[in-house]
């Protein structure tokens, strides 16, 4: 079955004015990245914002930024501007009518989870791995690695392969802990699921 994959951009036009107010919270360098749907808008941004820019590009969940200047980021929510802070980054989330700096106090609270489940890994015998079939996901050479480093270590490991990963439906199966190879988001909506970057053996 054939699949097309369709921008749905965000209409919403720049409020100059509320720019020129709300850039004097970022600092004088900054790297600009967005969501798909916010491609415009960030475009706008770039060419209106009187702060030197670093960097521009587009931003997935499983992105990862090599710069030492603060990201702007042009989105809604807080899923990819977690994962960036994650990754040592200072964020800010800019969404036409506010700037918000992501708390360092949040993602030190996100830390000391990770640091429990993967404690919570090291105890466990039986380990279930995710692995998603979504284009850009898809991580099974990972996975099948990771099983094999479980296993000379004495543990059972299995891996599950899905298209849309709903961390409900784990609850449906026995393992003790997952290590999540797909989307790093999944990790932030259960505390039995550790990113295989934090599943050191």
């Amino acid at each position: 079955m054939k699949i097309m994959f369709v921008e749905a951009g965000n209409k919403e036009k720049l409020n100059l004015e509320k720019l020129k107010e709300l850039e004097k919270k970022l600092p004088p360098i900054i790297y600009i990245a967005y969501s798909i749907q916010y491609k415009n808008l960030a475009e706008e941004i770039k060419k209106s914002i009187k702060k030197k820019v670093a960097g521009f590009s587009q931003v997935l969940g499983c992105s990862k930024i090599k710069t030492s200047s603060p990201i702007l980021l042009i989105s809604s929510g807080r899923f990819h501007a977690i994962n960036l802070a994650l990754q040592g980054n200072k964020v800010y989330i800019f969404d036409n009518f506010s700037i918000r700096e992501i708390d360092s106090k949040e993602i030190e609270i996100i830390k000391k989870k990770e640091k429990a489940k993967y404690l919570k890994l090291l105890s466990s015998d039986n380990i279930g791995i995710i692995v998603s079939i979504k284009d850009g996901q898809e991580n099974l050479k990972s996975a099948e690695k990771i099983k094999e480093q479980l296993e000379k270590k004495g543990k059972k490991a299995s891996i599950f392969v899905s298209d849309n990963i709903n961390p409900q439906e784990l609850e449906n199966f026995s393992c003790d802990i997952w290590i999540n190879t797909a989307c790093p988001g999944l990790s932030l909506d259960s505390d039995k699921i550790i990113n295989q970057n934090y599943a050191k053996f």
